[in-house]
C-alpha cells in the first residue's frame, strides 16, 4: 500500500506494508500494538492551513486525521507509539523545509504525548520507507534521484508492548 503526498492509510491486516517515497516531506508511522492496528502519512509542510484543499499539505491536518483513523479502529492514544522518516535538506542552501517539517513531527509528537520510539530525519537524501503497521517495523533506504545508491535497511527497534489497566478509560 503506497502512501502519497498528503494522504494517509490505517490497517490492522498483519500481511499490510505500507510504503512511500520522501525527500524533505516526513512520513510518521503511529502503531497501538495492543489493538494491533497502526498507520502512516506523508506530509509536506509544518503546521497548518486555514483550510480547504490546501489542508492536506500541512502536518497538523495529516497528523489529527491519521490519529483520529487510528481511535475509529480501537486504538488508544496512550498506548500510540511512533517513528518519523524524513525531513531531508534535498535542495542545497534554498529552504530547509525538511528541518522544520522534522521539528514540527517531533514536537507534535511531544505535546500530543505520543512516544516516539524511532526516527530517521535530516541529511541531504531521499528515503524509501517501508512501515508494517501491526508489528510496528519499518525499513529505510536511501536514495539518490531516482536509484538506490545503498540500502540502509536499517530496522528501527520496536519497544515492548506497554501493560494496559484493565479498568483504563479514555475520554477524548
Amino acid at each position: 500500500m503506497h502512501v502519497i503526498q498528503g494522504r494517509f492509510e490505517v490497517s490492522n491486516q498483519h500481511d499490510v506494508v505500507m510504503t512511500t517515497i520522501l525527500g524533505s516531506c516526513v512520513a510518521a508511522c503511529l502503531r497501538d500494538p495492543v489493538a494491533g492496528v497502526g498507520g502512516m502519512n506523508h506530509f509536506l509542510l509544518p503546521g497548518s492551513a486555514t483550510g480547504g484543499a490546501e489542508a492536506t499539505r500541512y502536518g497538523v491536518h495529516l497528523m489529527e486525521l491519521l490519529i483520529n483513523a487510528l481511535l475509529k479502529q480501537g486504538a488508544r492514544k496512550n498506548r500510540m507509539e511512533a517513528k518519523i522518516f524524513g525531513g531531508a535538506q534535498t535542495m542545497t542552501k534554498i529552504s530547509n523545509v525538511g528541518r522544520q517539517n522534522g521539528q514540527f513531527a517531533q514536537q507534535f509528537l511531544s505535546d500530543e504525548g505520543i512516544s516516539l520510539i524511532g526516527s530517521s530525519l535530516g541529511g541531504n537524501f531521499g528515503r524509501k520507507v517501508e512501515f508494517w503497521p501491526v508489528s510496528g517495523r519499518a525499513r529505510q533506504s536511501a536514495l539518490n534521484g531516482a536509484e538506490t545508491v545503498r540500502a540502509v535497511e536499517r530496522e528501527v527497534p520496536v519497544a515492548p508492548p506497554k501493560p494496559v489497566p484493565v479498568d483504563d478509560v479514555e475520554f477524548f
